[in-house]
């Protein structure tokens, strides 16, 4: 019998995508949930017993001297693909489709996460409770920031996206695969956070494809209530 899967699981965090996964695969596990600090929405000090860095996601498997820890969302993909997928989920070694999936696992975090971090800190900066002869200032920076950098970046990434997602279903080609979990938490928070208007129909399509799986269904139902921007 396989060792048991724990998803060190925070709320509102990447860990979701995880979840989803082992639906999609299949593949029994547990969930250790942990909360977020109601003000600052860090990580619980607990996580730090679970992995040097004290963030999530982080898995585990077995126990004792025979357990294996791994963190990092796309590392966590690669584990579970390579351990546990048994061919599935990924598309065939040295295809074209095989080069997109790789090319998304790494986009997900590499190319369009760092834009949609910085609108979330801007954007707190911009309301952050300041005394009211500064606060001017406070938002004119946070505005000039977002307007000249973060802004054109991600409509210049969203736009590639739609691009792509019109000349096939899914990221990788026309089979739903693991670079489509990776890039469900990315995609979700830039609809909470730069929103996805009528310049984006595919990747709205894709959004409502994704959320209709039932293994997503089954993932919120075992992960919690979930919001990309915590």
């Amino acid at each position: 019998m396989p060792a048991m899967i724990t998803v060190h699981h925070l709320e509102n965090s990447r860990s979701q995508r995880v979840l989803w996964l082992l639906e999609e695969l299949g593949l029994p596990y547990e969930v250790q949930r942990y909360a977020r600090h109601p003000k600052t929405l860090m990580a619980p000090p607990a996580l730090l017993q679970v992995h040097p860095l004290g963030k999530s996601p982080v898995i585990t498997e077995g126990s004792g001297n025979s357990s294996t820890t791994v963190a990092e969302s796309g590392a966590i993909v690669e584990y579970l693909i390579d351990v546990h997928g048994q061919g599935r989920l990924r598309p065939a070694q040295g295809s074209p489709e095989q080069r997109r999936y790789t090319y998304w696992l790494h986009f997900s975090e590499g190319s369009l996460m760092p834009p949609l971090l910085m609108k979330l800190v801007f954007d707190k900066v911009r309301e952050a409770p300041v005394p009211f002869f500064i606060k001017p200032v406070v938002r004119g920076i946070a505005d000039k920031v977002n307007a000249a950098f973060i802004d054109p970046n991600l409509k210049r990434l969203l736009a590639f996206m739609e691009a792509e997602l019109s000349t096939r279903a899914w990221f990788a080609g026309d089979e739903f695969t693991a670079a489509d979990v990776q890039m469900s938490y990315p995609v979700e928070a830039a609809a909470a956070r730069a929103g996805l208007d009528k310049r984006y129909p595919k990747l709205t399509d894709w959004l409502q494809r994704i959320h209709a799986r039932p293994a997503y269904i089954k993932a919120l139902e075992a992960g919690g209530p979930y919001n990309a921007v915590p």
